[in-house]
């Protein structure tokens, strides 16, 4: 069984984990269906959670207008823009989130962010929430053409950093796509669970941590630079780690 030891350096996923994308692609799916008249905001966001597209994918609003009997291209390239433009500018760091990425970099810790989304997503999305430049690296889809929980991304993250698995510790909202294949890898697991929108039993999975607001990850670091000797390790939101 992995012990969690003294972390070297962060991965730290980003869509859920340090802001509610849910949140922002429901406002930008209201607002498609308000300027065009059909369906609602949770009918069209249910096309995104499809398996026959991405999550990411444009051509899911492509789907919901012909299914509607009211497609055109220029209606599908004013829904679109409609799509980006609403969903970036309701991105906004949870509460906390600025404040501990400043202390985890005072602290001198490598932050690295690790995202299935494209880099032309990605990095606006940082902006406007006020993160990018607290990430030492960022490792988006185009950058490995692999998505979580392949370990190649996490890999590539940790090569960029010099650091090894047993020495990094990886934060994020998805028990599947990042508290496994870092389990897997050997890395310290910290299961974001106030992020998980889709997990039925939001449970930590097989995580050596859970919490319940970024902010408890410098807590949770302090621990375990303590001697580990005679303590228990308790899930950072209080409740038993097991």
């Amino acid at each position: 069984m992995h012990t969690p030891r003294p972390v070297q350096a962060l991965l730290i996923d980003m869509d859920n984990t340090l802001f509610d994308l849910v949140g922002a692609k429901h406002a930008a799916c209201r607002a498609i269906t308000e300027k065009t008249g059909v369906g609602d905001a949770d009918l069209l966001f249910s096309y995104f959670l499809r398996r026959t597209r991405g999550f990411e994918d444009p051509g899911n609003i492509l789907d919901f207008l012909v299914d509607e009997g009211i497609y055109s291209d220029s209606l599908f390239d004013m829904c679109s823009a409609l799509y980006r433009d609403v969903k970036l500018s309701h991105i906004e760091p949870y509460p906390g989130v600025q404040k501990t990425l400043k202390r985890l970099v005072e602290r001198e810790y490598p932050l690295a962010l690790v995202t299935d989304a494209h880099r032309i997503d990605a990095i606006p999305r940082l902006e406007k929430a006020g993160l990018r430049d607290y990430f030492d690296q960022v490792v988006t889809y185009d950058m490995t053409w692999k998505k979580k929980p392949d370990p190649v991304p996490f890999l590539y993250a940790l090569r960029r950093m010099n650091t090894a698995p047993g020495d990094a510790m990886i934060v994020g909202d998805s028990p599947r796509r990042d508290i496994a294949p870092g389990k897997d890898l050997g890395m310290t697991t910290v299961y974001a669970r106030y992020g998980d929108r889709f997990s039925s039993s939001r449970n930590k999975g097989r995580a050596d941590f859970t919490i319940d607001e970024f902010a408890q990850l410098i807590p949770l670091l302090s621990d375990l630079e303590r001697p580990v000797k005679g303590r228990r390790s308790p899930c950072a939101a209080g409740s038993p780690s097991r």
